[in-house]
């Protein structure tokens, strides 16, 4: 008899932790569907043709490959072997789990873009897998939770997306959190400015370091890529620009003066700052952080990413605008933004800082009680009552002795039971018991189910 086990890199979740898990995906669901996004899933497996080469080699040998069906190696010869396991693959593979949302998300618009109202506003929450090396917060099978509108270029879409955030995370009680945003014209106007037009990435990867290793330590691996004495001392103004966002808006507005890209950056970022403005949010927890630069491989424009403060969490969201999200597909120049949330980094969040609920593990509000066949029959009609008027309620499944019932009941964390004996169904009412309190009172149905609501 072989022992249970899971596959390396996966997870069971139980009910404890699954209510937690639905309360977290059922606040994102509702916010996004005030905001107007529509719900969207596509297939666990996507044609390789449709997955390969979308996000580069290193991604392409982390895609789990599903066999063929049926005898998948019979056509193959000794050359096929020996050819290796890269075009191996296309002979005995076809298919593969999907590794993100974004790209099954393109695929969707391309095939069904004649029937789409533009702009589109979709979200999806679904499993993806990676086949990647197992460790502690990375997973093989693990949830994203996207929101994108592609269709159109109004920086009102990067508004609501703040708005939106906002709301999430507040909904959820997570209530001190920094939204830091970018522009990547404006890390693209930096480049131009200091004579490192096309240097985005290198240069960037050195100063995301600056809060973590410090300006000397950044400036020695600027040099190591290749930055010399000379345009390190240009790029000085990024080690000083301080003040709030309007400020440092202000102050790259002189740097950047004569890089047209870098300008355009800072005027998108104004106009995002403006709108949320004329929404009305109070107190915006917006931050410009110009050294942001997530996704610089595929973002255009704005960049996101949202940090919980107060606990050692890394991002719990992030996302961007992207010119081409389509491209691939034959549907060139299709714009868009979005927003990935970590519900995984979430969880912990709320965990780290207390903000479930002890009720949030409880499915069940009330447990009837069973004591013989006359007992059941009685209740089974106040049983469907009780959730008829939406409230979670069960029966204890046989007779068995009330100890054991209220075990049963103390075990999942149910906070009333209510029994159900002789001189119950001769008066007409019932005994319930508060089983956090220890307290019984005597009350007809319509009395428990006003209580319960």
């Amino acid at each position: 008899m072989s022992k249970p086990s899971l596959v390396r890199g996966t997870r069971d979740f139980g009910p404890s932790v699954m209510v937690k898990r639905n309360y977290i995906f059922d606040t994102i669901k509702q916010t996004f569907q005030k905001f107007g996004f529509q719900p969207l899933e596509t297939p666990t497996m996507e044609n390789l043709s449709v997955l390969m080469g979308k996000y580069g080699d290193e991604g392409d040998q982390l895609l789990f490959k599903v066999l063929n069906s049926g005898d998948f190696s019979k056509d193959l010869s000794q050359k096929d072997l020996d050819e290796g396991a890269k075009k191996l693959t296309h002979k005995i593979s076809e298919k593969g789990l999907r590794y993100d949302l974004t790209v099954p998300f393109a695929r969707y618009v391309v095939m069904n873009r004649q029937d789409l109202a533009m702009p589109f506003k979709r979200y999806q929450i679904q499993p993806v897998w990676r086949a990647d090396r197992p460790q502690k917060g990375r997973y093989r099978e693990f949830y994203q939770c996207d929101a994108d509108v592609v269709g159109t270029d109004s920086l009102i879409c990067e508004a609501e997306i703040v708005m939106m955030l906002h709301e999430i995370f507040q909904n959820l009680g997570i209530q001190d959190f920094t939204i830091k945003i970018n522009n990547r014209k404006i890390l693209s106007g930096i480049a131009e400015t200091i004579g490192m037009k096309g240097s985005e990435i290198p240069l960037t990867v050195a100063i995301d370091k600056l809060d973590k290793i410090g300006k000397e330590k950044v400036e020695e691996e600027l040099k190591e890529r290749g930055f010399s004495e000379d345009i390190i001392e240009k790029l000085q103004p990024i080690f000083t620009l301080q003040g709030n966002s309007l400020e440092v808006m202000a102050n790259l507005k002189t740097w950047l003066k004569d890089s047209e890209t870098g300008l355009k950056g800072i005027e998108e970022l104004e106009k995002v700052w403006n709108l949320i403005d004329a929404f009305g949010l109070g107190s915006p927890k917006i931050q410009l952080d110009i050294t942001l630069a997530r996704g610089l491989s595929y973002y255009t424009g704005a960049i996101f990413e949202v940090k919980a403060n107060g606990v050692q969490i890394g991002s719990i969201s992030g996302g961007g605008r992207y010119d081409n999200l389509t491209g691939t597909f034959g549907l060139p120049g299709l714009s868009g933004v979005g927003i990935s949330l970590g519900v995984d980094r979430i969880y912990d969040v709320m965990e780290e800082l207390g903000l479930f609920k002890d009720s949030q593990g409880i499915t069940t509000k009330i447990l009837f009680t069973n004591f013989d066949a006359q007992a059941e029959s009685y209740t089974l009609p106040l049983l469907k009552k009780l959730r008829d008027a939406g409230i979670n309620a069960e029966i204890y499944p046989e007779a068995s002795k009330l100890k054991k019932q209220f075990e049963y009941a103390d075990r999942k964390k149910i906070p009333y039971v209510c029994v159900v004996g002789s001189e119950e169904m001769a008066s007409g009412e019932l005994t319930l018991k508060d089983m956090l309190s220890g307290e019984q009172i005597k009350l007809s149905s319509e009395q428990i189910i006003q209580k319960l609501k």
